[in-house]
């Protein structure tokens, strides 16, 4: 049993490795923010992505291709929230700390406490986590229908003792990866200044607005 979780974790790394929109956001918030804040974006991502391999293992792309009007919807409301994603970070400030993000705190909270200010930033940073995280995870169609490919066809290649072993196996590969990738750009990132950060910035902001205007285009092939 455990070479297929072995097997798992190898496929689970192949599929996860690729840069994209995950690894993309990944990277930069570990750049950006503090360790805390990085590690955070890291599990949820893992968590999202661990989730929709589950979905692809257990036949989701399949669903979706079945259904055009979920696809389209999925299409449609993606390619928005992914261009605006990719607009958000282009916009950022290139810091590497924001422990507190002054700029979403109202002047009506002036008087609460630091643990306080505190507190509401973390919430908001985490809300804003997870649509993101979600986003560029799920809002995603050919990462459905490629993840149902890969992981539907190895599904049906497997003896069914095995299955469990074996998404087991992808899941702990993205784990693995998320918070590898997380440790290594926290560890360098002071090497890094803000002309640098401001560049990565703009760079993982215009691949990520590519990936939203794919989006939209596949959306206006499948309604024509």
């Amino acid at each position: 049993m455990f070479g297929y979780l072995a097997q798992g974790f190898m496929l689970g790394l192949a599929y996860v490795a690729p840069i994209g929109m995950q690894n993309l956001y990944v990277i930069n918030t570990a750049i950006s923010k503090d360790r805390i804040r990085a590690y955070q974006v890291a599990f949820i991502t893992s968590f999202f992505d661990i989730t929709l391999a589950l979905a692809c293992f257990f036949g989701m792309g399949m669903l979706m291709e079945k259904s055009q009007v979920l696809k389209g919807l999925i299409l449609l409301v993606g390619s928005m929230i992914v261009i605006y994603i990719g607009i958000q970070l282009i916009r950022s400030k290139p810091e590497i700390t924001e422990d507190v993000d002054e700029k979403d705190i109202s002047d009506s909270e002036e008087g609460k406490s630091s643990e306080t200010i505190e507190a509401i930033s973390t919430k908001k940073f985490l809300s804003k986590t997870i649509l993101a995280c979600f986003t560029v995870t799920w809002i995603n169609p050919q990462a459905l229908i490629d993840g149902s490919l890969l992981l539907g066809g190895f599904r049906a290649s497997l003896p069914v003792e095995a299955s469990n072993m074996f998404i087991l196996g992808v899941a702990l590969a993205s784990i693995s990866w998320f918070t590898g990738i997380t440790t290594i750009v926290s560890i360098f990132k002071n090497n890094i200044n803000a002309k640098v950060i401001r560049w990565i910035n703009m760079i993982c902001g215009g691949v990520i607005i590519y990936y939203g205007f794919k989006l939209a285009y596949s959306f206006i092939q499948l309604v024509r």
